[in-house]
């Protein structure tokens, strides 16, 4: 039984599957010469009551945000709670225990599983669509007959805790070891658990709130549940406020962005949440400038169908600029012709599709579509240059 993957179309694996600059193991470089760890994983059954109360007690940390994410539908959850009151066996739930803080965990593998457990308790959902135990149809938790709530409360489940690992760099190698699937989750989930904050909080709220985010992903009702929509946000702020500190680790540019936002907070709120707004913007204007075939890469011929973050980066990185966008809304056919050129350039094509994380894909990238969009908006722009291995805003 999968009990993760239900819900995501086809188009959208897909598209996140073929997606450029993403993370990866790639990114975890501390960890290179390593060949053995000093954290060790202790194995045990806890019962669906004990994970409740370890729930309830903030022991094991469920963001109230990512309940708003929820992922299954009630026929998935209905089968996961009749798989535990039946005795089926079911996915083992993965905590990792905070550095310092003996008996508080973070989830690396389960969330959704253990959030079905929560609603159910709670009596936010009645079974539907069971076939084994088809009498159950209908019941909550408290119209669940005695036996079969008494199965519900002792079943165990497989828990896996790590504990004394020794960096988030680890974390981030066991998260991406337990999502090699079709369909794998974002390292955002585990990163807002490591970096918790108001920035980290302020960017999942306002991508809920705001739906442009997560239609990228193909996602028409809510917000998504993987958090490539909140990742998205993230890595716009690292590129527009902290791109001199980029080394060519996108993991690291983004948890320094999330520890930086979270410690300024108090002095640069108005000042984030007025970015994240021209963002959308620049979403909303790229989108109704190229159609259907906003953030696609085109291959000289024609755009290819997948979302592409690396596009995403350079077209929001210019036109989060009022008066850019205003100009790109003026004349949007020159602005899809000026795209469709650049795409005939070896080196920026390169930067599009290969080694796209080295800091010259991204300069390049940066660059040419900054001098491309230049020319043909007539508007002089601050365009990122190379300068001392790193790279560098520049003033007009």
């Amino acid at each position: 039984m999968n009990y993760d993957n239900e819900g995501i179309s086809p188009d959208d694996a897909t598209s996140d599957a073929e997606e450029l600059f993403g993370e990866s193991e790639d990114d975890l470089t501390k960890l290179r010469e390593a060949t053995s760890f000093d954290a060790f994983v202790v194995s045990s059954d806890w019962t669906s009551e004990t994970l409740l109360s370890q729930i309830q007690r903030n022991n094991i940390e469920m963001d109230p945000i990512f309940q708003r994410r929820d992922a299954w539908d009630r026929k998935k959850k209905s089968r996961f709670i009749e798989s535990l009151i039946v005795g089926l066996p079911v996915p083992q739930v993965v905590l990792a225990e905070r550095k310092g803080k003996k008996g508080q965990f973070i989830v690396l593998d389960g969330k959704q599983r253990l959030l079905t457990l929560v609603q159910f308790a709670q009596g936010e959902f009645r079974l539907s669509g069971l076939e084994l135990r088809s009498d159950l149809n209908r019941c909550n938790i408290d119209s669940l007959p005695s036996d079969e709530r008494l199965a519900f409360e002792t079943q165990t489940l497989r828990t896996m805790v790590v504990r004394h690992w020794q960096g988030d760099e680890f974390l981030y190698l066991v998260f991406h070891r337990l999502n090699t699937g079709s369909v794998p989750l974002s390292p955002q989930e585990l990163r807002q658990a490591l970096h918790p904050g108001p920035f980290v909080a302020f960017a999942n709220t306002y991508t809920t709130e705001d739906s442009s985010f997560a239609r990228l992903f193909g996602r028409r009702n809510g917000p998504d549940f993987r958090m490539r929509d909140v990742e998205l946000l993230v890595r716009h702020f690292a590129f527009i406020r902290f791109l001199p500190d980029y080394a060519g680790n996108l993991k690291d540019l983004l948890d320094l962005t999330c520890a930086r936002l979270n410690n300024s907070w108090a002095t640069e709120s108005v000042a984030v949440e007025e970015q994240a707004r021209d963002c959308a913007e620049a979403i909303s204007v790229v989108s109704k400038t190229f159609g259907k075939n906003a953030f696609r890469r085109h291959n000289g011929e024609d755009y290819e169908r997948p979302f592409n973050r690396a596009v995403f980066d350079i077209m929001c990185f210019y036109a989060r600029h009022r008066e850019v966008r205003a100009r790109m809304q003026s004349r949007p056919e020159e602005v899809r012709n000026a795209f469709e050129q650049l795409s005939t350039d070896s080196r920026f094509v390169a930067s599009l599709t290969s080694t796209t994380k080295s800091l010259e894909a991204v300069e390049v990238r940066l660059s040419k579509w900054g001098k491309a969009l230049e020319r043909t908006i007539d508007l002089e722009l601050q365009i990122p240059v190379a300068r001392g291995g790193r790279i560098a805003y520049s003033a007009i």
